[in-house]
């Protein structure tokens, strides 16, 4: 007779996915890759334009975070899946250059403190931990942040960057247009496909940036507009109705386009772009999405001829400054 034995527990049954499931999963894996890669083509224009950037330029340590909760729905199940996030804020990404980069803070480290504070977690962290960073950040030339890395926990002198305090976003669409409400820049999906290089995508956010110091969506009275545009197009499930004509946005006029063109230029050099095919860029958007694509760039930024004449003016001043070594500064 068989010797008899005791039944264990049942083992835990792996969690079902489901087609949802995997469809927001590959969803978040596109959209932390194209966020990412918005992060390191923006890094060198806002560190390396703060002096440009006036008023809109602000002491920061150079990083982004992120847990689960920084998603809806069954996108924060994705995150835990995908990321690894859960109820402890994560960096999800450090600007090249700045504080945070030159102190070792690296994408995935878990934050614990901020000068031996405790930072929230849970639901609303990533709003809660701002409100600790920022007056914290104001008072000090440097921070310490206390991390969990790999299992053990460390402690991090982060430097405080000046540089343009211009948030920069992923629009979940894709029209071929990019927004700008005078503090945030948000970047479709659809320019980034279309700009294809990296360099180009500089050419689309340097211009918004241009904008946003400029004050262009304030003096239009667009700010608010815009701002819910760039709201709903930066949830992971926007209201794609809402693209449907030019959503109430003015357009911008000429001198204001040339304005930010001629900005937009300088920053891209102080950058290190090279800035010799940033009018055949614009003309090539101009040429396949013209002024009448309603939820297209040029129905908001028309492509005037006053623009081409100040580009052309823009990039003749820029490298004869450059050739006899003088500052960049418009």
């Amino acid at each position: 007779m068989p010797p008899v034995t005791e039944a264990g527990p049942p083992a835990p049954q792996a969690p079902l996915v489901t087609p949802r499931m995997v469809a927001a999963r590959e969803a978040l894996r596109t959209m932390v890759d194209l966020q990412d890669r918005l992060y390191r083509v923006a890094a060198p224009l806002l560190i390396n334009n703060a002096e440009l950037c006036r008023t809109q330029a602000r002491s920061l340590l150079g990083f982004t975070a992120k847990n689960k909760w920084s998603y809806p729905g069954e996108y924060a199940d994705a995150a835990e899946a995908v990321l690894g996030y859960g109820d402890t804020l994560q960096v999800s990404g450090v600007l090249a250059g700045s504080g945070a980069a030159r102190a070792g803070l690296r994408k995935g480290d878990a934050l614990v403190a901020a000068d031996g504070k405790p930072l929230p977690t849970g639901r609303g962290a990533e709003t809660q931990a701002a409100a600790v960073f920022g007056p914290l950040v104001s008072k000090r030339a440097q921070l310490s942040m206390t991390v969990e890395r790999v299992g053990s926990t460390q402690v991090l002198k982060v430097p405080v960057t000046r540089a343009c305090a211009i948030r920069v976003d992923l629009g979940n669409a894709d029209n071929i247009n990019s927004y700008a409400d005078g503090s945030r820049v948000a970047i479709t999906r659809g320019m980034i496909n279309f700009a294809q290089s990296d360099e180009a995508i500089a050419y689309v956010l340097a211009k918004d940036i241009a904008h946003n110091v400029l004050g262009h969506a304030t003096t239009l009275r667009n700010s608010a507009t815009i701002g819910s545009m760039i709201d709903n197009l930066t949830s992971v499930r926007p209201d794609l109705s809402l693209l449907i004509g030019t959503s109430g946005i003015r357009p911008v006029p000429g001198d204001m386009e040339a304005a930010a063109d001629t900005l937009a230029l300088y920053m891209l050099a102080r950058a290190g772009y090279p800035i010799e095919r940033y009018k055949g860029f614009w003309q090539r958007v101009a040429a396949q999405y013209p002024s009448s694509v309603l939820n297209g760039y040029m129905a908001i930024h028309p492509n005037l001829p006053q623009r081409m004449v100040a580009i052309d003016r823009a990039v003749a001043e820029i490298r004869a400054k450059q050739a006899t070594k003088k500052p960049l500064v418009p």
